[in-house]
């Protein structure tokens, strides 16, 4: 997503990747020592490099009008979770994600880390009302499809043809009541012992299939 950086801080044995940076007359560079930029990162083994980036999270009217593949996060508070579905989302071939309600800030830094650079590949979007976000998914011709445990069709038996949103919740607390607002609620079936999937597993793997039943 070029324009994105606007400052680097980096240690010295980095000054070699601003020759290569497509945008360099537009980035700031400053080449400064280990402690500062243990000082600048909030993570506790800094890789040497920091990045001062513009804000990337869009409004939902600024959702594509042409979308096939959404991953929408409800109540997701947990921000190692959100950027792992915006990453799994990216890896499918998702056109967007929308963190509704009170979700974690995407530009979080750990969910930053999280997304791996995938936050910078698609639009991710935050909107406060869902209602206001599965309005505009319906508008541009999308099913809304609630990943629930509880679902009453299983996932491999659902018919992932149609452009699709996917609709997830939170590690805690699943979907709650928001499930009710899908068209459909839908179940990763279990065939081992374990309890049940983590989010971050869970959305890879309805998104994966949604991505391909549109490429078969």
């Amino acid at each position: 997503m070029p324009g994105v950086v606007l400052e680097v801080f980096a240690t010295s044995k980095f000054e070699g990747l601003r020759a290569a940076e497509p945008n360099a007359d537009s980035v700031v560079w400053n080449i400064v020592s280990d402690e500062v930029v243990a000082t600048v990162a909030d993570s506790v083994t800094p890789q040497g490099i920091v990045a001062r980036c513009c804000n990337v999270v869009e409004t939902i009217d600024e959702l594509p009008q042409e979308v096939r593949l959404v991953a929408v996060c409800s109540e997701m508070r947990d921000p190692g979770n959100a950027g792992s579905v915006i990453r799994a989302a990216d890896a499918a071939g998702a056109d967007a994600v929308i963190l509704v309600g009170d979700s974690v800030d995407p530009q979080n830094p750990k969910a930053v880390r999280a997304s791996v650079g995938s936050l910078f590949h698609l639009p991710v979007i935050a909107e406060p009302d869902i209602a206001v976000a599965l309005a505009a998914l319906r508008k541009r011709g999308l099913r809304i499809l609630a990943a629930d445990a509880a679902g009453e069709s299983s996932l491999f038996d659902t018919d992932l043809a149609a452009a699709t949103a996917w609709l997830f919740g939170s590690e805690a607390h699943g979907l709650a009541d928001v499930a009710e607002l899908a068209d459909a609620r839908v179940s990763i079936p279990i065939y081992g012992k374990a309890e049940s999937l983590n989010l971050a597993t869970a959305a890879a793997v309805c998104l994966y299939a949604s991505a391909r039943a549109h490429r078969p």
